[in-house]
C-alpha cells in the first residue's frame, strides 16, 4: 500500500511540477509576443468562431507562421489576416488578384456559404497556416491569459507543490526523529 501511495505522490508532483512549468511558459510567452504564444517561431492561435470548419473545430488552436513575402502564397492556404476594425481573421484564400504591383486575396471561410466582401490587401496578411492543429486547446489558453486563470493556474498548483513540499519535509524529519530516538530494550537504567 505505501508503495502505491508513493507512485501516486511522484505522479502528482510530476503533474503539478509540469503544469506549472507549462503555465510560466504560455504567460510569458504570451507577453512577450504581445498576445500568443510562439512555439519555434510558430505562433499558436486561437480559433474563436465556426467560420473555418470542420478543418478547424471552435476552440481549436493552431499553428501559423509568419509571412515575409505574401507574393509566394497561392489558392488554398490558409492565411490570418487583419481586417480593417483590427480584428485576425483565418481564411482560406479563393483567389489571388495580382493588381498591376498590388496583390490582393478574396478570402473564404470552410463554413460560410459566400467569399468575404473585401478582399485582402498582400500587406495586411500576417501568417500563413502550417498544418498543425490541437482540438479545443484554445478554451484552455484564452483562460489561462485572462488574469483569473493566470491566477488559477499560476498560483494554485505552485502552493500546491510548496504544500505538497513542506508536507514531505514534514514525515522526513519525523522518519528522521523516529531512528533517532533510542529503543525501548536500549534505554539506560
Amino acid at each position: 500500500m505505501k508503495k502505491v501511495l508513493k507512485i501516486i505522490s511522484n505522479l502528482l508532483t510530476i503533474v503539478l511540477f509540469l503544469n506549472l512549468i507549462l503555465m510560466v511558459f504560455l504567460v510569458i510567452s504570451s507577453k512577450a509576443s504581445g498576445g500568443e504564444p510562439q512555439i519555434f517561431g510558430n505562433q499558436l492561435k486561437s480559433v474563436l468562431s465556426g467560420s473555418m470548419e470542420p478543418t478547424f473545430k471552435t476552440g481549436s488552436v493552431i499553428a501559423v507562421k509568419p509571412v515575409e513575402d505574401p507574393s509566394i502564397l497561392k489558392e488554398q492556404d490558409v492565411i490570418t489576416f487583419v481586417q480593417e476594425d483590427g480584428s485576425l481573421v483565418t481564411h482560406r484564400i479563393m483567389e489571388v488578384i495580382n493588381n498591376g504591383e498590388n496583390i490582393m486575396f478574396k478570402t473564404k471561410g470552410d463554413n460560410n456559404g459566400d467569399m468575404d466582401t473585401q478582399p485582402v490587401l498582400a500587406q495586411n496578411v500576417k501568417a500563413v497556416y502550417t498544418g498543425f492543429t490541437i482540438p479545443y486547446l484554445g478554451y484552455f489558453i484564452d483562460f489561462a491569459k485572462s488574469s483569473k486563470g493566470t491566477a488559477m493556474l499560476l498560483i494554485i498548483p505552485g502552493l500546491m507543490l510548496l504544500g505538497y513540499s513542506s508536507l514531505t519535509i514534514y514525515q522526513a524529519i519525523r522518519e528522521i526523529d523516529k531512528r533517532s530516538l533510542p529503543k525501548e530494550d536500549e534505554k539506560p537504567a
